[in-house]
């Protein structure tokens, strides 16, 4: 018995002491890429710089599954049964019944104010914009035969508004929001599980690539798809508000999804050939540097790994292979035409997120930290998300060595409601840096980067109060638009590159 316990012990002491060399992920030492290169760090003549934005950040109000949430929520606010304060929580968005109707109703007033918007945005001289689709303002009624007239010639408008101002437009079909019909139940089912959710999609498609196509060279089908089934399905934070048991639950949801990418990229490739131009399509994944809270602890090491191959991976694997094969669970499916629909793979990056298991807990499944209150040097956005530059370039040559398809940094950006926006600066400084390292030290094919976001607005459950935004919103002042300190640093690197003055100004901690 004392031989057995020895050696039980003695197993135990070493697998705590070479955790970090057998087991799962490892937690960064270094926050930034270590670079020789001679300054200014400059990027290609043809490189796509621009903003993001979504339809329900900042358009008018449409009638989607989101807007008639907003408007529950304000509703319960009045009876005291909503609207908690604090983080955002299930069946809530933080703080929305402090802002006006005519705020809610407007977010930030894009519809009368994006031409002007387009002018500041080419004086900063960015190339692209990327925006959203709201399915819900071009078939606000179930079952119409054609787009509303007046949503197809809203987006007419900004397009060739966007154009006029040197911003090759790069429009998104889904994200998040849908129209609020699509919520009736069909044979016992809402949203994207109805019998019938693929065709609609696909009418939506067709009518969107056939009218404005021919103005559009740059397509993203789906953003996040992970995000929105997380938060909508397990979290109950998103519509449809739902909270299943786990994972293996909302896989359906997920194939769902990825059969309407591979709907969309064909209807899209379809048209654009038969029109003889050349279009791009693919779909954005929001990515994290997934790393253990306990870097001595096995588990938290191997569930790092997993939680980063089942929320980022597992999606673009399915496209590159035609099977979605959820990872630690037993659903496996081949979706027909999904092989191969991606001419480019999609990055969001926000930074790292720490992952922690316990045996105790196993049940429930891994929890997630934001940032590490245990170092002092860690910087953190107004959310508290920990900002780590290296985990992008990582990001990136994953996604390079994985796949060997051009990359669009479609989202990268912080909460910083700040004025001066040091900590933004910091963010974009360190951030784009890592991107140049990505290009020139290794290799990797990036064809643009789109920051988050174009101004401050709505931020799905959490509201208004992250700020976002190169351009600071007033809403109290009739949305007065003024530009951040950012704007000009990302002026300045668009113009110049980053100069080593820059760098050493605004490398903060890294």
């Amino acid at each position: 018995m004392r031989t057995f316990i020895a050696v039980s012990l003695a197993a135990l002491i070493a697998m705590t002491l070479f955790t970090p060399l057998i087991f799962g992920v490892s937690r960064g030492v270094k926050t930034a890429s270590k670079i020789d290169a001679i300054y200014p760090l400059s990027f290609p003549d043809d490189f796509k710089w621009g903003v993001a934005v979504a339809a329900q950040h900042v358009e008018h109000q449409q009638p989607s599954d989101w807007t008639a949430f907003e408007r529950r929520v304000i509703h319960e606010s009045k009876t005291g049964a909503g609207n908690k304060p604090g983080q955002a929580k299930p069946g809530h968005i933080r703080d929305l019944d402090q802002y006006s109707a005519e705020v809610r109703q407007k977010k930030v007033d894009f519809d009368s104010r994006y031409e002007s918007d387009f002018v500041e945005l080419a004086k900063l001289g960015l190339n692209s914009y990327r925006f959203s689709l709201s399915w819900a303002r071009l078939f606000p009624r179930a079952n119409m035969a054609e787009p509303d007239p007046a949503g197809v010639a809203f987006y007419q408008d900004v397009i060739a508004a966007a154009k006029a101002n040197g911003l090759e437009p790069h429009v998104t079909l889904f994200h998040f929001s849908t129209p609020e019909w699509f919520w009736e139940e069909q044979d016992g089912q809402r949203g994207w599980e109805r019998p019938d959710a693929l065709s609609h999609w696909m009418h939506y498609v067709e009518a969107v690539s056939e009218l404005l196509g021919p103005a559009i060279d740059h397509w993203c089908t789906l953003n996040e798809p992970m995000v929105y089934v997380l938060w909508g399905y397990i979290e109950g934070i998103f519509p449809p508000l739902e909270q299943r048991p786990g994972p293996i639950d909302v896989a359906p949801v997920v194939a769902q999804l990825l059969r309407a990418h591979a709907d969309a990229y064909r209807i899209l490739h379809t048209d654009a050939e038969a029109r003889g131009q050349s279009i791009s399509v693919g779909l954005t994944q929001h990515t994290r540097a997934f790393e253990p809270w306990r870097n001595w602890h096995p588990l938290d090491r191997l569930a790092a790994g997993f939680v980063q191959q089942a929320f980022i991976w597992d999606v673009f694997d399915a496209i590159e292979n035609g099977i979605y094969a959820m990872t630690d669970t037993d659903f496996n499916v081949i979706i027909d035409g999904l092989k191969g629909t991606q001419d480019y793979v999609g990055i969001n990056y926000y930074g790292r997120f720490y992952v922690q298991m316990d045996v105790d807990a196993m049940a429930a499944g891994p929890m997630t930290h934001t940032h590490d209150p245990s170092d002092p040097a860690e910087l953190t956005s107004d959310l508290g998300w920990a900002l780590y530059p290296i985990g992008f370039s990582t990001v990136l040559e994953e996604a390079w060595q994985r796949y060997q398809k051009p990359i669009q940094i479609l989202e990268n950006g912080i909460a910083d409601a700040a004025q001066p926006d040091s900590l933004r600066q910091i963010f974009l400084v360190s951030h784009l840096r890592e991107v140049w390292h990505a290009v020139n030290n290794l290799g990797i094919d990036i064809q643009g980067y789109f920051h988050w976001s174009h101004l401050d607005n709505f931020e799905w459950a959490e509201g208004f109060g992250p700020r976002f935004g190169l351009f600071a919103v007033d809403y109290d002042t009739d949305f007065t638009r003024t530009p951040r300190d950012s704007a000009r640093v990302y002026a300045e690197i668009i113009e110049d590159g980053i100069s080593k003055q820059m760098w050493e100004t605004n490398r903060g901690p890294f």
